[in-house]
């Protein structure tokens, strides 16, 4: 580990943690800290590849603090980690935090390794899908999730040849557009009648069906993210939130950084709506590319104003910023994470490929992608304007990163850093 001292925090799917965890992490707040930072790794994580990717980022920090600061560093390590390997998914991969789902994703692993090019196959496909995500499907064709009342996403329940083929379309639209292979003449998705008025493939294309299990590999990506996404709300609400407010209990003067990427982002910012009534341990929150909703603490939405975020005004549980870092060169975010959300949205979505492919429909972004939106006085600024002049002091506060981010992964910069100490006014 790159910093001292460290400790990690673990949870498991339902947001439970060892017994002692709490006092343990207090025990190190009390050794002199001013500050802890707490980082949450995103989804497809080992728990070995999280301690690497928590020390990797922290590096850092070190060089950056002010005199008299004392840092401790706390990295969350969740179950999340759902793919490995290209280009069939290591299913053993999922079935590290899915055991129970073992003879599923057997199946499904050895469905997109052979691609057989009939209906029938896609058909099964999209059943194993179901289970997958604990989605039920009745007589009359009504969806229900497990647990939990959640919304069921209708990419899960449409015809799955339509969705595969959707999918197919969008990577080879976004690998057309980085000067990757692109789309082949005369294939692709085509509008046709059917008696949901669905679209697909054309009948003179069904030899090649087999073409769609790209996009059906991508599917299954979503279908995961679908899981990670409840689940990285959950870790944070049920295990994170309460944690931090035993610790503000036991030391109440230290301040609480937190740090989050991609649905990691998403746990802490669910960590706020955990913590105890009373309880304002966290002095900043950054969020790296978050993979949820930008319009998630925004008091109305602007498309459906009787309606709120899901993290309505809860960046006043904080006593300084919240900052989300944001990148334009995120095709994650940009290009397959409004596609999943407005298929989990909206099922009439699926009536036409054209309408889901290149929309710049504001309803569905990430926060990862374009920052706040919805919440008054939202501060926007450039990377460059921050590392010169700092983070405001509160409020929400969006940055584009674009400059030194990449991709969705490109995090582990020292600027980044740079903007978490300044937004925990603890740099030089």
């Amino acid at each position: 580990m790159s910093v001292e001292p460290y400790r990690e925090i673990t949870f498991d799917k339902e947001g439970d943690g060892p017994a002692g965890q709490p006092a343990a992490l207090a025990a190190l707040a009390r050794q002199g800290l001013t500050d802890l930072v707490v980082f949450a790794h995103g989804w497809n994580s080992s728990p070995a590849g999280a301690t690497r990717l928590c020390s990797d980022f922290f590096g850092p920090f070190p060089g950056l603090l002010a005199p008299g600061v004392e840092a401790g560093y706390a990295g969350v390590i969740w179950p999340s980690m759902m793919f490995t390997g290209e280009p069939v998914p290591d299913y053993r991969a999922l079935v590290t935090v899915l055991p129970e789902k073992e003879p599923v994703l057997d199946r499904l692993t050895e469905l997109l390794a052979t691609a057989p090019a009939d209906e029938a196959a896609f058909a099964e496909f999209g059943a194993l899908l179901r289970e997958l995500a604990d989605v039920a499907v009745d007589g009359d064709g009504r969806a229900g999730a497990a647990g939990p009342r959640e919304p069921v996403p209708a990419f899960l329940v449409a015809d799955p040849l339509e969705v595969c083929a959707l999918f197919t379309e969008a990577l080879e639209a976004d690998a057309g557009a980085a000067g990757g292979l692109g789309q082949d003449e005369g294939f692709g998705v085509v509008e046709r009648s059917g008696p949901n008025g669905g679209f697909g493939p054309a009948e003179g294309f069904r030899a090649g069906l087999g073409r769609y299990w790209k996009g059906a590999r991508e599917v299954l990506r979503q279908a995961t993210y679908y899981v990670m996404k409840k689940r990285a709300g959950r870790v944070g609400e049920s295990g994170l939130g309460p944690l931090l407010g035993e610790v503000a209990r036991a030391a109440p003067r230290v301040r609480v950084h937190l740090v989050g990427h991609s649905m990691g982002a998403r746990l802490v910012a669910y960590a706020l709506r955990g913590l105890p009534p009373g309880a304002r341990p966290v002095a900043s929150v950054t969020l790296l590319q978050g993979a949820f909703s930008h319009y998630a603490f925004a008091t109305r939405l602007p498309h459906d104003p009787g309606r709120a975020g899901a993290l309505r005004d809860l960046q006043n549980r904080v006593r300084g910023p919240v900052v989300a870092c944001y990148s334009r060169h995120d095709t994650a975010l940009g290009v397959f994470y409004p596609l999943a959300s407005r298929l989990a949205g909206d099922s009439a979505s699926l009536t036409r490929a054209a309408g889901l492919l290149g929309s710049d429909d504001p309803r569905w972004a990430a926060i990862g992608h374009d920052g706040v939106q919805a919440v008054p006085g939202t501060v926007v600024r450039p990377l460059a304007a921050v590392l010169r002049d700092g983070v405001p002091a509160s409020g929400c506060v969006s940055v584009d990163t674009a400059d030194v981010v990449r991709s969705h992964s490109d995090i582990c910069r020292a600027e980044l850093a740079r903007v978490v100490v300044s937004a925990a006014r603890t740099g030089r």
